[in-house]
């Protein structure tokens, strides 16, 4: 999949970043804060690219993925605190706390252009889910909460199969029951969310396909957008 990026160098005292975001917004979709639960909500588009930005976070261990989603067109559903998306390995050690800084002064930014390779993702998102069945896995996506923005860290595994559900909901979500009339589907969750201390319920992002009104647009797959028009000979 070949995407389109934003880098950015902002710096932090002597140390200098590598920030990237989606040179495109993604203009339909939307994350809500898990609390203890939240819903990711994203078109075809959406969560295809979302896929994308998982599987190049998961192999630019110095890099922050930086998704807005806040400015994204307000969807009918879902509750709670709609936040930004920051996805980083655990090794970088980018605290939540320096965020607001970086996100104030990011600097010029210059275009990229990636390629990512879904087959080595879905190798690697089959070997986390190998390990993750296992008693004792602690290799997990750590998350927080801070300056409406959800942060994520984890491995590269886990990265992985994380873009492997966003491309799961993107390329199922469609064919779900009831979607052509503006409903949401929920199709698959953010695998491997750390357990909260102390017990309670676990957290959870589930991702739901939705598409963007007006409805008329969306064609289920399988099925021609141009309808031919019966002739005379038709039944």
């Amino acid at each position: 999949m070949q995407l389109r990026l934003l880098q950015h160098r902002p710096r932090t005292g002597p140390h200098e970043h590598r920030v990237v975001q989606p040179l495109r917004p993604l203009r339909h979709t939307s994350l809500f804060a898990p609390e203890p639960i939240g819903l990711l909500l994203g078109d075809h588009d959406g969560l295809n690219r979302l896929a994308g930005l998982f599987s190049f976070a998961a192999y630019s261990r110095h890099t922050v993925v930086h998704v807005p989603l806040r400015d994204a067109v307000p969807p009918d559903e879902g509750r709670g605190e709609r936040v930004d998306l920051v996805l980083a390995h655990h090794s970088y050690g980018l605290r939540p706390s320096v965020w607001p800084r970086l996100r104030r002064t990011p600097g010029p930014g210059t275009p990229l252009t990636v390629r990512t390779d879904e087959a080595r993702t879905g190798r690697d998102g089959a070997a986390w889910r190998e390990r993750a069945a296992r008693p004792g896995c602690r290799d997990e996506l750590r998350h927080a909460l801070h300056a409406r923005t959800l942060f994520l860290f984890g491995s590269r595994d886990v990265f992985a199969e994380a873009a492997m559900s966003c491309a799961f909901a993107a390329g199922w979500g469609p064919r779900q029951k009831g979607v052509a009339q503006g409903r949401l589907a929920l199709v698959s969750s953010l695998p491997g969310l750390a357990r909260r201390p102390g017990g309670g319920h676990p957290y959870e992002v589930l991702i739901c396909y939705k598409p963007y009104p007006p409805y008329t647009h969306f064609t289920p797959p399988g099925r021609s957008a141009r309808r031919r028009r019966p002739t005379a000979a038709s039944p």
